[in-house]
């Protein structure tokens, strides 16, 4: 028996990246999973990826904005309906830009909050009365190296994922009496999506210096940006085992997975 056989499960961000490579991995350890994400092309190949492996008659997807509260709330509404309940949730959602402080604008720095932190907060708001209807439920949210270690000109970008590490560790204490857990993965040195394009974001006058101590000291086989990473299935395989039962003592902390960039 696969170790999340039976077990209903939401990841957003699933129309590529980490989030991807969770929803195929999940999938193959078992569960039903429900991917959502704002960009449908992306989650045509994630089914198409599914299909391949022989899955995808567990995989639904759902086109949601994180961002957008009315969004969250009918894609929430959809998934929960589509798998029958809800087991586990995954916030792989989330958006980067970069830029110096002192040049970045109001908007940019509410547009990277809402994404990031707020829309975590909603779709982990919405899918709670699902989650608690079970005696063992878990949340994996997606925070950052960045929150807790230096990254240039990616202020608004920490902030949101200090943000989240923060509310994982709430959640972890108010609902543990209800049988629910809540984990922060962080990710650093991991190709996604956002670290292909990381190099376009920054500013042109960038001191390139500054990211000479931002490289894992763990053998790798990528490359994003110009600098070594390792592969999405990497973070995949430890929410894996958060979801499942070999992580059923894991609450309120976080897990950074980056290669030993930060040891």
């Amino acid at each position: 028996m696969k170790r999340l056989e039976g077990n209903r499960i939401l990841i957003t961000g699933a129309a590529s990246g980490i989030g991807q490579a969770t929803v195929l991995r999940l999938l193959d350890e078992g569960a039903a999973v429900v991917g959502a994400d704002i960009a449908v092309d992306g989650l045509e190949k994630t089914r198409a990826q599914a299909q391949e492996a022989g899955s995808g008659e567990r995989l639904t997807t759902v086109e949601m904005n994180v961002g957008d509260e009315k969004s969250v709330v009918q894609g929430v509404q959809q998934a929960v309906e589509a798998l029958g309940g809800l087991d586990s949730l995954v916030n792989a959602a989330g958006m980067l830009r970069a830029s110096h402080t002192h040049q970045t604008s109001t908007e940019l720095w509410n547009q990277i909050i809402n994404v990031n932190l707020t829309g975590t907060f909603l779709v982990v708001r919405e899918s709670l009365p699902a989650l608690l209807k079970n005696p063992r439920s878990t949340i994996v949210n997606f925070s950052s190296t960045s929150a807790s270690f230096a990254h240039p000109y990616m202020a608004a970008y920490a902030a949101s994922k200090g943000g989240i590490q923060s509310f994982t560790h709430a959640l972890a204490l108010e609902y543990a009496s209800k049988g629910l857990r809540a984990v922060s993965v962080a990710p650093g040195s991991i190709k996604s999506g956002i670290t292909d394009a990381t190099a376009g974001y920054l500013p042109a006058d960038s001191d390139w210096s500054l990211f000479g101590r931002l490289s894992p000291i763990l053998a790798t086989t990528l490359e994003s940006s110009g600098a070594p990473m390792a592969a999405p299935a990497a973070v995949a395989g430890v929410v894996a085992m958060l979801v499942s039962e070999d992580g059923a003592f894991i609450t309120g902390t976080e897990i950074r997975i980056d290669g030993g960039t930060h040891a």
